[in-house]
Formats: structure tokens, sequence, C-alpha cells
């Protein structure tokens, strides 16, 4: 039987490549999976060899100044007609779109050519690119029903399926991490590029002065390949127990070995969290477009899933929420009581159900 071939479009953060790539490897086995991404998504798959990855350019429309805008538009419209070349000769049966700019050119040339195509939104409120192609997709599948941003002329179109998480988070047999594991903190730091600057200035001395105040403490931290030396030599220098990283498509290992979480707000992560039953804080970034990590941590938080900080008040309130945090096993156990109300483990049949329904419709 010749599987029906589906085009799973995504690109730019992590936030939107992880979702794609679990979306891809659960579909393989019933459709014939193509990803594509521009060159900054592929970054984030390049550990990953069972794919069939082609890859196309892409550019926020910034507007900045005409040059900007002239330069966006120029590529932007090179990878549409790219991303016709690509369908009239694979002509696939759907396309998805998992949101984002990168993903906006092949979702456009699937609608020139009668291609049906659906998007797929994480986050609290629809971004820029899903809001342009919602007036042409047969449906939009959220996290959750609160999603803001929709007119009420395309909420027939929203359907509810859940997080896309990592299949080994949501195989994992880790229940949750209870009051015991926290006799000491381990705390794994993440954001990247969107956390970089600032986590890296100001968290260790935050940390110091935890090891100061007799925490036990271990630092997992995720940190830019230029910041390796500034914060092993201050970790060393103030003898905290840590270990620093970049990338890695490894993140469970690290999820494992924490039991606390400070984390920008992208949707993905969040729910990853939820879903591994973690405690965490979480820092949205103040130039997420459309504020939408604020949106997301302030719903997290409303949810009692997790801490929300906001960065101006990283200096002076950070290292109180910490301690509040070890300190009060009730706390504790109350952020572990609401994510186990949250699970996403049906995310995958959820999804495969709905596109089979989608495929099986004549128009």
């Amino acid at each position: 039987m010749i599987k029906k071939k589906i085009v799973i479009a995504t690109g730019g953060t992590g936030g939107h490549v992880f979702p794609a790539y679990s979306l891809a490897n659960y579909l393989k086995n019933t459709f014939s999976i193509k990803l594509i991404s521009d060159n900054r998504g592929s970054f984030y798959l390049k550990d990953y060899n069972n794919l069939n990855l082609t890859k196309i350019p892409s550019s926020p429309l910034i507007k900045k100044n005409f040059f900007t805008l002239f330069y966006s538009f120029f590529i932007n419209l090179f990878s549409i007609i790219k991303s016709l070349l690509i369908l009239t000769f694979d002509r696939p049966s759907l396309i998805i779109g998992m949101g984002g700019y990168s993903s906006f050119p092949i979702c456009f040339a699937a609608f020139i050519l009668r291609i049906k195509f659906v998007v797929y939104e994480n986050n609290l409120i629809i971004g820029k690119a899903n809001k342009y192609l919602l007036p042409l997709a047969k449906k939009i599948f959220v996290s959750y029903k609160e999603l803001e941003g929709i007119s009420e002329k395309y909420k027939h179109k929203v359907v509810e399926v859940g997080n896309i998480v990592r299949e080994e988070i949501i195989n994992s047999n880790i229940s949750d991490y209870g009051t015991t594991k926290f006799d000491s903190l381990n705390i794994l730091v993440l954001g990247g590029s969107q956390a970089a600057g600032i986590f890296a200035d100001e968290f260790p001395q935050i940390f110091k002065k935890l090891k100061d105040s007799k925490i036990k403490i271990k630092i997992y931290q995720q940190c830019l390949n230029s910041q390796n030396d500034q914060l092993f030599q201050f970790y060393k220098k103030a003898q905290i127990d840590f270990e620093i990283f970049n990338f890695t498509s490894h993140i469970i290992d690290y999820y494992i070995k924490s039991n606390l979480v400070i984390t920008r707000s992208g949707a993905s992560v969040l729910g990853e969290l939820v879903n591994f039953k973690i405690p965490f804080i979480s820092i949205p970034l103040p130039t997420s477009a459309d504020n939408h990590q604020y949106k997301n941590a302030l719903f997290y938080a409303k949810k009692g899933y997790g801490n929300f900080l906001e960065e101006r008040d990283i200096k002076n309130q950070l290292y109180n929420l910490i301690v509040s945090t070890f300190n009060d096993k009730s706390k504790i156990n109350g952020i572990l009581l609401n994510q186990r109300q949250r699970s996403d483990k049906n995310i995958f049949e959820n999804l495969k159900n709905q596109i089979e329904k989608i495929l099986n419709e004549k128009n």
C-alpha cells in the first residue's frame, strides 16, 4: 500500500522545530513524511539522521527600513517559488505548518496549488504567520482552547489537540519529583540564545548567594560557546558544583538530574516541563513577538503549573522566589499536583485522527 505524502513545514527556533520533528517521527509509520525547514531550524535537527529534510530560505518581514523590508520580501518570494517547485514535484496530500515565518512560504504555495494545509499553534496567542494563513487553512490545531487572537469568523476552524512534546517525555516512567528530591537544589537553566546574555550575567551571583546561605546546590546551565569560560571561571572560584553545556538534543538527560528549572517561556519547553513534572520558574522574553512569552508564562502560572517572574525583577526577586520554593514543600506539592492534572500523552493519536479526517474529506 502506497503511503500518502505529508509535508511538515517548520524552522526558526527550537520551539517550532522540536514539535515538528516529534510529529514527523510519529507519523512516518503511517505516512510518507518530508520536513521542510530554513537553515536556522535545520541546526536543531543536525543530530537526527532519520529525516527526509529539505531546506528553503526564509526571513521575517522586518520593517526597520526600506532595505530590510525589500530584502525580506525578496527572500520570501524566492521561498514561495521554490516551495511551488517542491510541491509540484512531490504532490503531497497535506501540508502541516508548525507556525513561525519559516512555515509561511510552503503553506502559501500549497494554497496556490490547491493542496490542503493546516497550521499548528502552541502559544497562547496566535502568531502572525498563522494569523495570515488561517483564512486559507483547513484547520488550526491548538494546544489550549484559551488561545487568543482568533476572530469569531474563524473559530470553527480551531481544534484543541494538546501540546506536542517529545515522545521520550510522554513515554517517560518518571511520575513526579516529590519533596524528597528537594534536600538539595539541582537547578537547570535553559534559554539558549534568547536568554544567554542576562542569564549568564545575573544568575551566577544569585546562585552564589544561595550557596552562601548554606543551601546545597548544583547548577546545570545552558549557554553560548562564547560564555563557557566566563561561567566556568565564576563557578569554579565560587566553589559551586556546576555543569555548563551548549545546545543538546538530549535535554531529557538534564531534566532527570534537575528538580527546579529556570527558563524562558516558550510554549514547547513549558509543555515539556509540565509533562515531565518538574517545578519551574519561567521568565518571558520581553521582546518576543506579540509578547507571546508573557502570555504563555501568565497562563501557566495561573494554572499553577509553575512560577512566573518578569525579567526586570530578576535582581530583586529571583533569589527569594527560589528560596521560598525550596523551603515551602507544600508549594512544591501544589505545583506537582496541578501538573499531574495535565497530560498530553494522547497528542499524537489526536493529531493522527484529525489528519486522517481531513485527508478523507473531499474538499
